[in-house]
């Protein structure tokens, strides 16, 4: 058997304990790497505050309801991590400097980023603004094996931007996202495709994608407790436990299988705008004009994508941190505004009571398509829809030229603007967490 190979912080190392043993041969299999920076915003802020290296660092929104957006690995050590709320990682890490953040800043760093990985191949696949797939088989020919790509791109962007990332190397995407979390920070992993299987199967079972802490749960009280453990339960038991479709993806996962390849132009999964409050919110007719303005914002994030939705859903958190999520399909596809709003607002109605303190809400649109695609099955007359989306087109032009508050609904007017300072940075944009960078 073949050794993965592991490099932390540019040192080379080739045991990795009992996850894999043996002597490390060709890794010319492993053509997907997914390319991770470490601490991505704290370590932007830290190129500008050399002095707080080495010290616990936060970046994050300021006062009472300001959340984690990214910490330091030193600030890390003492429990804090993304998302928590700023006074609890305070409580933990008394010594954190907390840094509000530049978003400006994180674009800008990325695109240098970014533009070392083509360099390297065309074939990149970002997932944020701060991670990326690359796949290199291609250019195995100008630059080497694998191994050796990916020791070029870490030195690379080290010497283009002064920051590390953490790179894992496999033969599939799932794999390869596995790897570069495991030699977190500043680290490669490589597994060959004869790897595989054993590096997975020596793995908790939570390490497989979409098995959140409930699925966790059940199949630890059914004695499932490793990747291992899963794949050899036959199919029609895991079924029953958590469903087909989730068991034919996890048996799939559990044995190396990913079929899924480096996909260069990735159309968004969904849009969202939320707002968490600086006071609780029991007003319902204030939080609809909340859920007015995000329904706007999010329409227009989606016709400048030139994607329609298909379903608006909705998010409340109560004061108590409970959260509740609603969703509906739309009559036909649309990325108007007043369309958004009107059907989220009705999942308000449903949800909220009048009273009941509410500490953040969003909407959502989800299942986009085309927006061409959407206009040439249209079958019928739109009547206002149509005409509110032209206005809606006006409002974009205004709002690109004299800025985003040029024109507004009627109902808007008057509506005290918050910053949202818990949720305003996020190194993990619209995707299902994966754990810290």
């Amino acid at each position: 058997m073949s050794l993965a190979r592991c490099e932390i912080g540019g040192v080379s190392r080739k045991d990795l304990g009992d996850r894999v043993t043996g002597a490390f041969g060709d890794d010319s299999s492993a053509t997907i790497l997914h390319v991770d920076m470490d601490a991505f915003f704290v370590a932007v802020e830290l190129l500008d505050r050399p002095d707080l290296r080495g010290e616990p660092v936060i970046v994050g929104g300021a006062g009472g309801r300001g959340v984690v957006s990214s910490a330091s690995y030193e600030a890390r050590a003492f429990g804090v991590h993304a998302a928590m709320p700023i006074g609890r990682a305070l409580q933990l890490c008394p010594k954190a400097t907390v840094l509000p953040g530049n978003m400006q800043k994180y674009r800008d760093a990325s695109a240098r980023v970014m533009a070392v990985f083509r360099d390297i191949t065309p074939l990149v696949e970002p997932l944020s603004i701060d991670e990326a797939f690359l796949d290199v088989a291609g250019a195995t020919k100008l630059f080497g094996s694998p191994t050796e790509i990916a020791q070029l791109i870490r030195r690379r962007v080290l010497e283009i931007t002064g920051l590390t990332c953490s790179v894992g190397a496999a033969s599939t995407k799932f794999v390869a996202k596995l790897a570069s979390g495991k030699c977190k920070p500043n680290g490669m992993l490589v597994i060959p495709a004869e790897d595989t299987i054993p590096f997975l199967h020596a793995l908790p079972v939570g390490a497989l994608w979409g098995v959140g802490a409930t699925t966790e749960q059940k199949l630890r009280s059914r004695g499932i407790s490793t990747v291992f453990e899963l794949a050899h339960t036959p199919r029609a038991a895991l079924d029953r436990m958590i469903g087909k479709a989730m068991g034919e993806r996890l048996a799939d996962l559990a044995w190396g299988r990913d079929p899924r390849g480096v996909e260069i132009e990735r159309r968004e999964k969904s849009v969202s705008h939320e707002q968490t409050f600086d006071v609780d919110v029991t007003s319902h007719a204030e939080l609809e004009r909340e859920v007015r303005a995000q329904a706007d914002a999010v329409g227009a994030r989606l016709r400048r994508a030139g994607l329609v939705a298909g379903t608006v859903a909705i998010k409340l958190r109560w004061a108590n941190f409970e959260t509740l999520s609603r969703q509906v399909r739309l009559e036909r596809p649309s990325n108007t505004g007043l369309v958004l709003f009107r059907a989220a607002a009705k999942l308000l109605d449903e949800a909220h009571g009048e009273g009941r303190a509410v500490r953040l809400i969003g909407v959502r649109a989800d299942h986009l398509s085309d927006a061409d695609d959407a206009t040439s099955l249209t079958l019928w007359d739109e009547g206002d829809d149509e005409e509110w989306e032209a206005a809606e087109r006006a409002v974009d032009t205004a709002t690109a030229r004299f800025g985003k508050d040029a024109l507004r609904p009627a109902s808007l007017l008057g509506r005290h603007e918050r910053r949202d300072r818990g949720t305003g940075l996020s190194e993990r944009p619209n995707r299902p967490s994966q754990g810290l960078d």
